[in-house]
């Protein structure tokens, strides 16, 4: 079950690097309808987005950090 919890918080810190990384423009959808959404998303949400992506991947971290050192 110990485990299972690291993976799991290895898994939300891998989806808050993909947020972060769509929030500063790194990450692109192609050219097509649902990528103009997106594109649209991160303008208008950008900064908020970027802040709460950090703010997971900051608490992910000690969260697997702890978890190893139980370990």
């Amino acid at each position: 079950m110990n485990a299972l919890g690291l993976i799991l918080e290895i898994l939300l810190l891998a989806f808050a690097v993909y947020i972060y990384l769509f929030a500063i423009g790194v990450v692109m959808k192609k050219e097509s309808p649902k990528g103009a959404k997106a594109e649209e998303l991160r303008k208008s949400s950008g900064r908020i987005l970027r802040i709460l992506s950090l703010l997971l991947a900051a608490m992910m971290l000690v969260n697997i950090y702890l978890h190893i050192v139980q370990w």
